[in-house]
């Protein structure tokens, strides 16, 4: 049975299978998460997402986790919030959707989500947490043996609240570390 975490934490610093990076369309070294992600695995990374190329929103590409304690990055492109009439929760839902599928066709136990799109593209967060923890429920219960661990990786307090509202909302069982 797959473990459903909240934490609050540096993504960089988890022990996971995969992280996933709030990554840019054209998958280079930004601010924010993807910032910090970038420093922390080295410049490998941006070689390897310059050999990829780009990446269309809501969708995601996998590569190495270079010198991050994760193994691999799956880098998620969200979309910019332009008010909710362009798909946009369609969109970020896409992304998760697309992270943990990558994941288990790479066969990637454990998984660390930020909140993608929350930061400089604007999505309003406690929709954003909604939009991820159902994704992530029905990712689950679809693939129940697909996944050890799936951690929801908030920034500070108010975002690890907002996910464990969702949760509830959701009746997803989550534990809070």
């Amino acid at each position: 049975m797959t473990s459903v975490e909240i934490v609050v934490a540096d993504i960089t610093t988890l022990k996971v299978d995969a992280i996933v990076n709030a990554a840019n369309p054209a998958l280079e070294p930004g601010g924010g998460v993807c910032g910090a992600i970038h420093r922390a695995a080295g410049p490998e990374l941006a070689g390897a997402c310059s050999a990829i190329g780009s990446c269309p929103t809501g969708e995601a590409r996998i590569t190495g986790g270079y010198r991050l304690p994760a193994r691999h990055v799956i880098h998620a492109v969200g979309p910019v919030w332009r008010g909710g009439g362009e798909h946009e929760d369609a969109a970020l839902e896409s992304c998760y959707r697309a992270s943990l599928a990558l994941a288990q066709a790479n066969g990637l136990r454990s998984v660390a989500f930020p909140a993608i799109s929350t930061g400089i593209y604007g999505f309003p967060p406690d929709r954003a947490a909604r939009i991820a923890v159902q994704a992530v429920r029905d990712a689950v219960a679809a693939s129940p043996d697909a996944f050890d661990r799936v951690v929801l990786c908030c920034f500070d307090e108010i975002s690890a609240r907002r996910h464990e509202d969702a949760a509830e909302a959701l009746s997803l069982p989550v534990s809070r570390r």
